[in-house]
């Protein structure tokens, strides 16, 4: 301030009322929207038996602070019997859900192995063996188990036998999420329903990466115990189905019962050779290869024959 400005008026700076008044309008307004939008999501109805009548799948759909279970309309249905080479997982699987759908006790599972043995395809495949008897599946991502409280709390004591279904389920080094997922598995303080188990697939035994310098870590006073901790998790599935490589006599018996199937007309011969050429290209001998191998074939024999 210079000398002799004291005593004089302060300049204020023009303020446009009309602009701010249309601006914190406009805000109240998107506020108001926010507000009808999060109640209109807690008013939606719960699910009752009626909805869970005609469906077999379902998708849980997330939302702010709020989720709902969604029917899906086209469910991608198995065959049982498609499914070759894998019969002691298969045994074992119908085993535990069979006791699940009569009410007696029975484990969450834990479906891991080789990708494209057929993990994924038995869950589904159950839906054709005990969807009459009232199985449900409800599908759901990896970061919504961590919703499994609002989702056990719309199906409690509902007269349906719920799997959540969590396919391609892992953590990475760095994650600390799977500690609360152990919660979730072993049950809280509130009681797992009894109509609801979790089955999982995986690529990885255990859930987890594990590095072989955990054998020998050098910032850990105990290592042992940070690898128990990580081991853990998988441990609280108390069902655990292994699906390993295919060997080539497997594998060309699964060719073979899918063109079976679809009726293909080609030799054994020519079958085999082209579908050990296939899984030579695809680096891969599994369930997957074969489908995607006769699908390819069934393709080709189809344009040439029209």
């Amino acid at each position: 301030m210079r000398h002799g400005d004291f005593g004089q008026k302060e300049h204020k700076i023009p303020v446009n009322k009309e602009a701010w008044t249309d601006t914190a309008l406009q805000r109240i307004e998107r506020m108001l929207e926010r507000a009808e939008s999060l109640l209109g999501k807690e008013n939606l109805p719960l699910p009752d038996s009626a909805f869970f009548r005609d469906h077999l799948a379902f998708r849980w759909e997330p939302s702010d602070g709020s989720g709902r279970i969604v029917a899906v309309e086209h469910p991608h249905r198995m065959d049982f019997s498609m499914l070759v080479g894998i019969d002691g997982a298969k045994k074992e699987l119908i085993r535990n859900t069979e006791q699940f759908v009569a009410g007696a006790p029975a484990n969450h599972v834990l479906l891991w192995g080789e990708r494209g043995t057929g993990k994924s395809s038995c869950v589904k495949g159950l839906l054709d063996v005990f969807g009459a008897r009232g199985l449900r599946i409800v599908e759901l991502a990896r970061w919504d188990l961590f919703s499994f409280p609002k989702i056990a709390g719309q199906l409690r004591g509902l007269p349906y036998r719920f799997i959540l279904f969590c396919d391609d389920l892992s953590f990475d080094e760095d994650e600390v999420d799977f500690r609360g997922l152990k919660t979730l598995l072993d049950g809280g303080v509130e009681e797992r329903p009894e109509n609801v188990l979790i089955y999982a697939t995986s690529n990885r035994r255990h859930l987890m990466p594990e590095q072989r310098v955990e054998l020998g870590m050098e910032d850990e006073l105990h290592p042992e115990e940070a690898i128990s901790e990580k081991l853990s998790l998988s441990d609280r599935f108390g069902l655990q189905l292994g699906f390993y490589r295919f060997d080539q006599e497997t594998y060309l018996a699964i060719v073979e019962e899918y063109a079976r199937r679809l009726s293909i007309p080609v030799s054994s011969e020519r079958l085999q050779e082209e579908a050990l050429r296939w899984a030579i290209s695809a680096g891969s001998r599994s369930g997957r290869t074969a489908k995607q191998f006769i699908d390819d074939l069934a393709g080709r024999m189809r344009i040439q024959g029209a």
